[in-house]
């Protein structure tokens, strides 16, 4: 009995020795295990899912961007990759749905294009004025008109002079003692001389030995009259010019040349130029002389090209249009972008390099130093190698990106995060209530201060200015509205917009600025226009996002416009007045939205 106790005592305390090895060796491991599992799951629970467009949206799980609409990528995944941390990330879907197109930096020939408009006009040195070597009254023009054909000697005015007339009876008078007064005989003949008669009919007014009342005025050279100054029974001094007689066996063609463009425009450069009433045709000629003056007014010079008129065909007075391929440089090729591929930023041009590794794309802002433009290209001088790839479209996409990204932008060069009236979920902000969606700026409207609301006004006076200039057909002032209005737009303290308001303002006065910096190189009203329809686009968008005006403004759409794709444009009437056809279709177009 004892043994039995004894031996009940010692399985109780195998039993109790077992139960706590056991706890030791597998409760606290389990212990361990759901630690652990909890741990991964609170890190899962910590992962930040972002738009590389947008990050200013936050999620705690995958899916696609609301605004978007491209693939989440974590946010975590991003800073823990061996990639530049300057440069921007972008997936496939982001690259398609922000229209990025890239293309290789090469070499190309430095020749630029100049484009030069003009008119033909009579060669100045072949332009005569046929004078009246005879003082008196016109009593017959044997040319009536402008545009007849005289040659040279032809009789074209009959002139009636008193003077002539005693001049003739000093004549017979002196004729009647040439043997004893031989000196005034010859003087007699002079005086007759001196008024252009020849020889010859100082010899038949002798041997007729009447007095003659009417004397001719012969055509000294051959020519079409372009000009005539008297009329039947006027008065006439001598020397006075009757008629202008211009040859038109040459002529002038004068070609506008802009003050940036001069630099490239030189004596002896090939002008290759059509005309558009002789269709089919093409024309070249070499520069022979550059005006050294500018018009004050047009502030262009001309260059001037000496073309042989055969058959008469070219006319004075006819347009034409012309391009000059200018030489810039000694070497043969020099590395050149296109002029959508650069942003510029006041002082700084940029550009945006992408990158690829097995991480995905990544684009990286880089300065630039400009050249020349070529016409639709930029020589670069510094900040680019033969064979890097750049963003040649979409570009202000990508900058709007790494803005919101805390990454180097155009408006942010050192990078870092853009400063908000709101936060976008970094800092200790917990995952698990992300900050609310933003909505699309350019259709939900925000509330700006007044002083934003008057920092505006020029804005839009001087937009309103382009869109009546270009309705009027008016390129000078046209340019002149398109040139304030980016000088306008350039004055904006962008500090005024606080909040979603700060990126709906950073987005649409960007994509001004980015079409308005072309302007130098505009030249005609086509152009102009094209640029007005991408700036309308980002002025309406801009006051359906902020309503800056008291009054009420209309949408009005032209479907005409861009190959019949149609246009819109801002207005304060309610009555189409059409800028991008102008007098050709004024009325052409429909309101499709008020904005009060």
């Amino acid at each position: 009995m004892k043994m039995n106790k004894k031996a009940m005592i010692t399985g109780i305390g195998a039993l109790i020795i077992g139960l706590l090895a056991g706890w030791f060796l597998f409760g606290g491991s389990g212990h361990k295990i759901v630690d652990e599992h909890e741990h991964g799951l609170e890190r899962t629970d910590q992962i930040i899912w972002t738009c590389s467009m947008h990050p200013q949206i936050r999620r705690n799980e995958p899916g696609n961007c609301p605004i978007c609409g491209m693939e989440l990528i974590p946010l975590e995944s991003e800073e823990g990759e061996d990639t530049d941390p300057m440069a921007i990330r972008m997936s496939p879907t982001a690259m398609q749905l922000a229209s990025v197109r890239t293309a290789l930096v090469g070499e190309m020939a430095p020749v630029k294009t100049v484009r030069l408009n003009g008119k033909v006009q009579a060669d100045q040195r072949l332009v005569f004025s046929q004078s009246s070597h005879i003082p008196g009254r016109i009593e017959n023009l044997m040319v009536n008109f402008t545009g007849e054909f005289v040659n040279k000697g032809q009789t074209i005015a009959l002139v009636y002079s008193p003077e002539l007339v005693t001049a003739q009876e000093e004549l017979f008078e002196a004729f009647k003692m040439k043997d004893r007064q031989p000196q005034l005989f010859s003087a007699a003949k002079q005086k007759l001389k001196n008024w252009k008669l020849s020889d010859h009919q100082v010899e038949e007014i002798l041997k007729s030995g009447k007095i003659q009342t009417n004397f001719a005025i012969r055509a000294d050279v051959a020519g079409y009259v372009t000009d005539k100054l008297v009329n039947h029974g006027d008065y006439i001094q001598k020397g006075k010019a009757v008629y202008q007689i211009t040859d038109l066996s040459k002529v002038w063609v004068l070609f506008d040349v802009y003050e940036s463009d001069m630099p490239w425009i030189k004596k002896g450069d090939v002008v290759e130029f059509i005309i558009p009433s002789l269709p089919g045709e093409r024309f070249q000629g070499p520069i022979i002389y550059l005006d050294p003056v500018i018009d004050p007014k047009t502030r262009v010079s001309k260059a001037r090209v000496e073309i042989t008129n055969h058959e008469l065909r070219l006319k004075p007075e006819m347009f034409v249009s012309g391009t000059v391929k200018a030489e810039l440089h000694k070497q043969a090729d020099v590395i050149a972008v296109p002029a959508t591929a650069v942003m510029w930023t006041g002082k700084r041009s940029i550009v945006h390099v992408k990158t690829e590794s097995d991480k995905g794309v990544h684009f990286k802002m880089r300065e630039v130093t400009l050249g020349p433009f070529l016409g639709e290209h930029y020589i670069v001088e510094q900040g680019l190698r033969k064979g890097e790839e750049i963003a040649v479209h979409g570009t202000f996409s990508i900058d709007a990106a790494a803005q919101l990204a805390g990454k180097p932008s155009m408006m942010r060069p050192e990078g870092g995060p853009e400063m908000t009236g709101h936060d976008h979920g970094g800092g200790d902000k917990p995952a698990s209530h992300p900050e609310p969606e933003p909505e699309q700026p350019a259709i939900t409207s925000q509330v700006i201060g007044q002083k934003a609301k008057d920092a505006l006004q020029p804005v839009y006076s001087q937009y309103l200015n382009y869109k009546d200039a270009l309705a009027a057909d008016n390129l000078e002032q046209a340019f002149e509205a398109a040139s304030l209005l980016q000088s306008r737009l350039s004055e904006i303290d962008m500090a005024l917009f606080t909040g979603k308001s700060h990126d709906a303002w950073m987005q649409h006065s960007r994509d001004m600025e980015n079409r308005l910096q072309h302007l130098p190189h505009l030249k005609t009203i086509e152009e102009l226009r094209k640029t007005f329809q991408h700036v309308s686009e980002a002025m309406i968008a801009l006051t359906l996002a902020f309503t800056p005006l008291d009054q009420t403004l209309y949408v009005q759409h032209c479907p005409m416009v861009d190959n019949n794709k149609g246009a819109d444009w801002l207005s304060l009437d309610k009555e189409i007045i059409n800028p991008y056809f102008g007098k050709s279709m004024l009325t052409c177009g429909e309101v499709t939205m008020t904005i009060n």
